[in-house]
């Protein structure tokens, strides 16, 4: 009886299934560059709703509207940006895009099944080894480093 052989190492990196680089532009982003982005975006959402907020800062009703409007511009941001050009202003930040798995633009149906995934939260955190979430793989989309 054989043991296994081990797999070569030039094949154990996140996307070598998929055909992508190990490093560089067009690799795969790692989860902690993808956490970044999805932190920096939601800053960004959070900071334009609190603009337009009309309770006082200090209130139950301001902070009760920050979080239901904050979603909601996420979500429209996340659809509209990763839809037509592929990032958002936090993935630009951290040097990452979305592509389809063909090396094009997911579009807005997929951006928004994408985007709609995303917002359940658990989509995202179930990640396969190549770092794809349901999200991403319901999309057949990959985010990778620009």
């Amino acid at each position: 009886m054989s043991s296994p052989q081990p797999v070569p190492d030039s094949a154990e990196y996140p996307g070598s299934d998929l055909g992508f680089p190990r490093d560089g532009a067009g690799s795969i982003a790692s989860t902690s560059r993808r956490l970044g982005a999805f932190f920096a975006d939601w800053v960004l959402c959070s900071v334009i709703t609190a603009a337009f907020i009309r309770a006082h800062f200090g209130s139950p009703q301001f902070w009760t509207g920050l979080r239901d409007w904050s979603i909601l511009v996420f979500a429209l941001q996340d659809l509209l940006l990763t839809g037509v050009l592929g990032s958002t202003i936090g993935k630009r930040l951290f040097r990452m895009r979305v592509i389809r798995l063909d090396g094009k633009l997911l579009g807005p149906v997929w951006a928004l099944v994408r985007t709609v995934l995303l917002l359940t939260v658990v989509a995202p955190l179930v990640q396969d080894r190549d770092t794809r979430g349901l999200h991403d793989r319901a999309a057949n989309a990959v985010v990778v480093l620009i």
